[in-house]
């Protein structure tokens, strides 16, 4: 009997494998490709307090191997969200993971207040978004800074703290050692990388906001070096993402030290991808006959 139940700050997931913020939606909207309730969990699109309308067009750039995205947190705001989106998404049996994002601490720990009583499993901090103007990277780039927005946030939620890293910085793991100190649960790392998309012909940046974030299987060695490396300096869960495709993908990532992992970028080019991926995991431990995927959690030998 194959055991692939992990356990992220409390919750319990069927499999270590989740969604990547922004990448599935609110989660119904692929209810007709995939069955929602074999994912380990479902993290939806960042919510902030109020409505958002994102970045102007064009916002998506393809690259070779990735994608980059200028979406600029685009969503309809925790109200609409509780009242049209939630109800739908508890249907299923699986955790909610929300995304939660801001342009202050004060506007974090609102959105927060407003879902601590509604059936959540935890929070995601977004404090490392890399196209918007506001909040996001500023938070995320200043270790003092992610301590004191964690910790405010912390304090006022009454669900697990999940914190999502920059890669945009010097060191990544004075970051996370930063969310630990204010009290993060777990760790999910990586968020994009910033990047640029230029059309040589017109000699004008192809995305309208200039820069955006990189994501897909060109970051993801990065991605993997940055979880080994964060993963031999704290002692809290990490959920591990970037570039993330197939189940092999996701035993690299856990043989880094991720105890879950996200699908992204694979889920716009196919939408059954964290299927497949969940289905790889299961194949690659059947065939090096491992029975807990507990064992393959920091198993790197090196």
């Amino acid at each position: 009997m194959i055991d692939m139940e992990v356990e992220i700050a409390g919750i319990k997931m069927k499999n270590p494998v989740t969604t990547a913020s922004g990448t599935f939606g609110h989660g119904v909207e692929y209810a007709k490709y995939v069955d929602l309730n074999r994912l380990g969990a479902i993290t939806v699109k960042a919510i902030t307090l109020e409505p958002r309308e994102g970045n102007p067009p064009p916002r998506i750039a393809e690259t070779p191997s990735g994608i980059l995205n200028s979406v600029g947190l685009q969503n309809p705001g925790v109200d609409t969200f509780i009242r049209e989106d939630l109800p739908e998404l508890i249907k299923y049996q699986v955790p909610i993971i929300v995304n939660v994002a801001g342009n202050t601490i004060e506007e974090y720990c609102q959105v927060v207040e407003k879902l601590n009583d509604l059936p959540i499993a935890a929070f995601e901090l977004n404090i490392s978004c890399p196209n918007v103007k506001h909040g996001g990277m500023a938070f995320g780039s200043d270790p003092h800074m992610i301590e004191k927005v964690t910790k405010k946030v912390k304090n006022r939620s009454k669900k697990p703290l999940i914190v999502k890293l920059s890669p945009n910085v010097t060191s990544i793991v004075d970051s996370a050692i930063a969310a630990c100190d204010g009290g993060a649960d777990a760790l999910s790392l990586i968020n994009t990388l910033l990047g640029m998309a230029i059309d040589a012909e017109s000699r004008k940046p192809i995305l309208k906001n200039i820069t955006g974030g990189l994501s897909g299987p060109a970051i993801k060695p990065i991605a993997l070096r940055m979880v080994y490396e964060v993963h031999k300096a704290v002692n809290i869960p990490i959920i591990g993402m970037g570039g993330i495709m197939t189940g092999i993908d996701a035993i690299e990532f856990m043989l880094a030290g991720a105890t879950a992992v996200a699908v992204g970028t694979a889920n716009l080019v196919n939408p059954t991808a964290v299927i497949d991926v969940i289905d790889g995991i299961y194949d690659y431990m059947q065939r090096h006959d491992i029975k807990s995927i507990k064992d393959i959690v920091g198993a790197l030998s090196a």
